[in-house]
């Protein structure tokens, strides 16, 4: 595959099944990249978000028992819930940073015994980040199971499901721009067998080189790559592979 990893894109809106399907693809030798879980790292003490976020939201910066800064997630929330005009600036940090873990994670891949790399990633439509995948996968699941999964969640509310949908691009044009549509609403089982049967024959035709039309692998070294993935730090397992 040219030197770099299959790229499956995987996304789709709050209570459909994300993460169970990144499960799956882990189970089947995918290395999986975690989005959320990259922006929790950076936000973490030692993370390097913390500086230059705190710079921003003083108000955010909390310290752990042994004086170690951290972003206090929900304090920033509020915030931006409160202020959503910085959330531009709050992306110009983030959004970077994300994507040099994504870049080591895809390093890791190439290297690694495993079938590519999948980014776990939610906003994916909405930041462009499907041109960097040769497949796209958005999982699914009826609105009524939606909302009863979302509601199950500890302090979700119907006000905040609302808001937070309000915030998503909706799922019929997600399932649209997709190259593999997952029904979750089926059971494990079903969608397993989706994900197994609907994988396997696009992997098989990426690989003998129909891949998406604007498809943009930025080389890994290349001095013309900003967001070049370069050796200086320890690479983190991210799940999926050896």
């Amino acid at each position: 595959m040219a030197g770099y990893p299959l790229l499956i894109g995987l996304t789709g809106s709050i209570g459909m099944g994300k993460s169970t399907a990144a499960r799956f693809l882990a189970r089947e030798g995918w290395r999986v990249f975690d989005a959320d879980q990259a922006v929790h790292r950076l936000m973490a003490p030692g993370g390097q978000a913390v500086a230059p976020l705190a710079a921003l939201f003083p108000a955010a910066l909390t310290r752990n028992d042994q004086g170690l800064g951290f972003i206090n997630r929900a304090v920033l929330r509020a915030h931006i819930a409160e202020n959503p005009e910085d959330i531009p600036q709050l992306e110009r940090i983030l959004h970077p940073l994300v994507r040099q873990d994504q870049q080591r994670a895809r390093a890791l891949a190439s290297k690694g015994r495993c079938k590519g790399l999948v980014l776990d990633i939610p906003l994916l439509f909405e930041t462009n980040g499907d041109q960097r995948c040769d497949i796209v996968m958005v999982v699914t699941a009826p609105a009524q199971v939606q909302r009863s999964r979302v509601l199950r969640r500890t302090g979700m509310t119907d006000q905040a499901f609302r808001t937070l949908m309000a915030k998503q691009m909706p799922d019929r044009e997600k399932r649209r721009r997709a190259d593999l549509v997952i029904n979750t609403g089926l059971g494990h089982r079903r969608a397993r067998q989706q994900v197994r049967r609907g994988l396997a024959e696009l992997t098989q035709a990426s690989q003998r080189g129909h891949r998406r039309r604007s498809t943009f692998h930025p080389p890994l070294f290349g001095p013309e790559n900003p967001r070049r993935w370069t050796p200086k730090r320890q690479a983190r397992q991210y799940g999926g592979c050896r």
